[in-house]
């Protein structure tokens, strides 16, 4: 019987125990998304809405999309979906990436052309994201809805290395 999400919790909560964060517990979340989902390409970016800023806390290709570092968090459909609804945001054609992205020819040369992007609350505010690209269309509802059990997981990710960080 294939390993579901919550079949890594022991793994996670070590990972998370580990002082390097919030590298060893974003590892262990990539590998359960890929493992468990699939992806081509995972990162997690924090956000501050109060601030309009976002940072990308963990990328599994640093020279594509590294870590570290500030940007204006983008405003428009992507940020009404994901930081006001505080629901996935889904791409499932280059074209859609392209209305929100605009790191889009970037993502594609990388061969992803679908995404999804799964906020992760926490005390009601949306605190960053799981970001995942993939081929064409590989973002199904049912994909989606399997992604979305990830948020626990990063939000426990996120709050190690606000800690780490001296915010906590």
């Amino acid at each position: 019987m294939a390993k579901g999400i919550h079949d890594y919790w022991d793994e996670f909560m070590a990972a998370v125990a580990e002082p390097d964060q919030p590298r060893a517990a974003f590892a262990v979340i990539e590998k359960i998304t890929k493992e468990t989902i699939g992806t081509k390409l995972f990162t997690a970016m924090t956000y501050d809405a109060a601030a309009g800023q976002a940072r990308r806390s963990y990328s599994d290709n640093e020279t594509a999309y590294p870590t570290g570092g500030l940007k204006p968090m983008s405003i428009g459909k992507w940020s009404e979906t994901v930081i006001e609804r505080k629901q996935p945001y889904v791409s499932v054609t280059i074209a859609q990436i392209a209305e929100v992205f605009a790191d889009w020819p970037l993502i594609q040369s990388l061969g992803c052309e679908s995404g999804c992007n799964i906020p992760v609350v926490v005390a009601g505010e949306v605190i960053g994201t799981l970001n995942l690209l993939d081929v064409a269309g590989y973002y199904t509802p049912e994909r989606v809805a399997e992604a979305m059990k990830l948020a626990p997981y990063a939000a426990i990710a996120f709050m190690a290395a606000d800690r780490v960080a001296g915010k906590a």
